[in-house]
């Protein structure tokens, strides 16, 4: 069974289908890919394409994308027989040496064929972000100076006298976790990825940048009150930053955001410390496509 799993992605042109009788007498058709937003994951990740045929997963080949979002192939050759069976098309994210040759937890795109084309979409697959939401508060809870209120982001909802999960997220499929971040001068600097917006975040415990006064709040957060990054020196002042929460593959590719962003808040630059921030409604981010067979 496969697991349904800043800006919404458009998708342009159809190529055209085409049939091949190859040496040994056996018909093959062309799928065909049209996806655009897809980053470039590097050296250690691809691309994978998967249809599902009798409920079971067919690789219809690997590919990369570049840094200005070309793919390095979008047409595959594959049995007739088999391309015509095809109930379902799922793009995976996979590593580049795979031992394994099933479909990775990782799958970003779904979508079911009607007639000779399938629409597919990340909100089929990763999760469905139609109602998402969030809020978060400015605070360093980690430290014992009230001079720097303005430096720490905690995604909780204090807006009743007592915390609450701030952010209003669906339960992501295997293969994902949620990431938040604030982005200083261009350069995101990650806050902890996290499962569940009601806990602790994963480097709750160790991350550089908290005070030494405990990991604070049990929500996703951070404080950036000591050491520097990104050529920051902190403590410093999120107003005019924007924080984001994105999604992101497990095991992660890369240490900036994927390209899949749920939600994004510049901060006010009047935004008041301890008091909560609302940064609406998304999603920011949809990956869609069009295969066509």
């Amino acid at each position: 069974m496969i697991k349904k799993m800043f800006l919404a992605v458009l998708v342009a042109g159809v190529f055209a289908t085409s049939c091949s009788n190859d040496d040994d007498g056996t018909v093959t058709s062309r799928l065909n890919i049209s996806l655009d937003g897809l980053e470039n994951l590097g050296n250690d990740f691809v691309y994978e394409g998967w249809i599902i045929v009798d409920g079971n997963p067919v690789s219809t080949g690997v590919f990369t994308v570049d840094d200005n979002g070309n793919l390095s192939e979008t047409s595959f050759s594959i049995l007739k027989e088999t391309l015509d069976a095809a109930t379902n098309f799922v793009l995976t994210i996979e590593p580049a040496v795979d031992p394994d040759p099933a479909p990775a937890e990782t799958k970003l795109l779904i979508g079911d064929f009607s007639g000779d084309s399938a629409n597919v979409s990340s909100a089929g697959i990763v999760a469905d972000f139609a109602s998402v939401s969030g809020n978060y508060i400015l605070a360093t809870p980690t430290d014992e100076d009230d001079t720097n209120e303005s430096s720490g982001v905690w995604f909780l909802d204090n807006s009743s006298g007592s915390a609450v999960a701030g952010l209003d997220l669906p339960t992501l499929s295997a293969g994902w976790k949620y990431e938040g971040w604030v982005v200083f001068d261009g350069t995101p600097v990650s806050t902890g990825t996290f499962l569940d917006p009601a806990m602790a975040d994963d480097n709750a415990a160790t991350s550089p940048f908290k005070g030494s006064v405990g990991n604070g709040p049990g929500y996703p957060g951070e404080d950036y009150v000591m050491g520097t990054a990104t050529g920051v020196t902190f403590p410093t002042d999120l107003k005019g930053k924007t924080v984001v929460i994105s999604v992101e593959p497990s095991p992660d590719n890369s240490a900036a955001p994927f390209t899949l962003k749920p939600l994004a808040h510049v901060v006010p630059d009047n935004a008041a410390d301890h008091t909560v921030i609302s940064m609406g409604t998304g999603p920011v981010t949809i990956l869609t496509g069009t295969v066509t067979r």
